[in-house]
């Protein structure tokens, strides 16, 4: 029995060592936007000095730790994403845990290995931002409330509380997750109640649990509370102003969850999309005997997460789900054994069944690392390679500008001494003046809305003069001259 549990935790260290491989390839490639504006809003300011302000930029736990890295290994791009990367790895281990309790070692190879293929894991694990951490505690945190509910323990119960203050100082939507959970609490505690086979143990630990992470996460933000509540209160005005309104709704959500995934748009997204959620649900059904509260957890926490963020009129940006990835792919990896199952009732019984399901995954691990590749085609959002051509590119007399967000990066970042352009007046104003012109455009999609007479000159007295693809939505770079 040693010898077999031994043998699993070799294919677990192998697909670690794989998934870490893939993650280090890249990890030293320019920093995008969000990832520049953590360090010089966040990180390069005093350890006292980052939990003076809220902001839902600030990834807290984690800038703690990107801060504590750079101080080690300076500020180097891989330094600064070096915490997000090892989040990452952990998350993939607990989820290998998470998977073998509810299915078995055999499914927890397959998902784990999938996921350590996984174009969106792979992305998010070379990016200096709190999301990994935040799949690291809920898995860790789904790990601990199935395994509480089950068999319920003092020492669970708290370090569960541990994950939920950890991941809501990671970032405050973490608290979503918890909530799906704590509603299925609820939920379990009300029915057994009903059918008189309520155990006290169950209302009383998982209550310490909320408790003891509930108390936590108060202590920690206490200093941050007054700008806390002004600035939740103040998200849905400046939603509504955006120009890009369909970043508020959960289908474009999904959406582009798909597209960044499988690198295109059109037909094929909805056809992935119906995938995953037969998929899903056949894994459901697959899992309700042994796992009966996973599946009703992980899409609860969907549903309310997009809900909530519905409610408060917050954009609804994909990354806000990506703690479901590792949840979703175990229920996909389920509804496909399920499928080679039902296949075989007509076909001939376990062995073809075996034989289906190892060449369903064989196809998923190829279409996996497949996608996977488009993560070293492009960085995230070329800044670096934009700052260097245009200062090469620019001659005696040209005006250069930035134009949108990107430009505080240019500014803070590379020091560049180029005005920024957000509005359609300042661009008008600018263009007022004779003489050449340079812009560095930066997330595109959005800035031709927010200066439409940019996007009307774009084709007719401007000309393109570079243009640097990024992995990131809308995060190409545009650079256009007017003599």
């Amino acid at each position: 029995m040693s010898n077999t549990k031994n043998h699993h935790y070799l294919w677990l260290g192998a697909i670690l060592v794989l998934a870490a491989a893939l993650r280090i390839w890249g990890l030293n490639a320019p920093l995008w936007h969000d990832e520049i504006q953590t360090l010089v809003t966040h990180v390069n300011l005093g350890w006292g000095d980052m939990i003076q302000s809220y902001s839902m930029n600030h990834h807290y736990l984690h800038n703690f730790a990107v801060k504590a890295s750079m101080s080690l290994f300076g500020d180097d791009p891989w330094a600064v994403r070096l915490p997000a990367m090892l989040f990452g790895l952990g998350s993939l281990a607990a989820m290998w845990f998470l998977a073998r309790d509810l299915a078995g070692p055999g499914i927890a190879h397959v998902t784990t290995l999938l996921l350590a293929l996984s174009y969106h894991e792979i992305w998010f694990a070379q990016n200096a931002r709190g999301y990994t951490g935040l799949a690291l505690f809920s898995t860790l945190g789904m790990l601990l409330f199935l395994r509480g509910m089950a068999l319920p323990s003092r020492k669970t119960w708290v370090l569960y509380g541990l994950c939920l203050a950890a991941a809501v100082f990671t970032h405050l939507t973490g608290a979503f997750f918890f909530m799906a959970q704590a509603v299925v609490w609820l939920i379990v505690v009300a029915a057994r109640a009903l059918r008189g086979q309520l155990d006290g143990a169950v209302v009383r630990l998982p209550f310490m649990g909320f408790l003891v992470g509930g108390l936590l996460v108060a202590l920690v933000y206490l200093p941050l509370l007054p700008s806390l509540l002004q600035t939740v209160s103040s998200v849905s005005q400046s939603s509504a102003a955006d120009v890009m309104q369909e970043y508020q709704s959960p289908l474009w959500t999904a959406f582009e969850a798909i597209r960044t995934g499988i690198g295109q748009a059109g037909p094929i997204v909805a056809i992935v999309g119906a995938a995953v959620l037969g998929l899903s649900a056949l894994g459901a059904i697959a899992l309700y005997r042994d796992a009966p509260l996973f599946a009703p957890t992980t899409f609860l926490h969907i549903v309310l997460t997009a809900g909530l963020l519905m409610a408060v009129g917050m954009r609804i940006w994909p990354r806000f789900f990506f703690v479901d990835i590792g949840f979703l792919m175990l229920l996909i990896v389920m509804g496909v054994r399920l499928c080679c199952a039902i296949l075989a009732l007509f076909w001939g019984g376990d062995r073809v069944s075996r034989n289906l399901f190892i060449l369903a995954v064989i196809a998923m691990v190829a279409i996996s690392a497949w996608l996977a590749r488009r993560n070293y085609a492009f960085p995230k959002q070329n800044l670096a390679a934009a700052y260097s051509f245009t200062q090469e590119f620019r001659k005696p007399g040209d005006r250069v500008y930035s134009v949108g967000y990107s430009g505080q990066d240019f500014r803070d970042y590379y020091h560049a001494d180029w005005p920024i352009i957000f509005t359609n007046d300042e661009y008008l104003a600018a263009m007022a003046r004779p003489g050449p012109v340079i812009l560095v455009v930066g997330f595109p999609g959005r800035n031709f809305r927010d200066v439409p007479q940019l996007a009307a000159d774009k084709d007719t007295v401007l000309t393109e003069e570079a243009y640097f693809r990024g992995t990131l939505g809308d995060g190409d770079i545009i650079i256009l001259k007017r003599n």
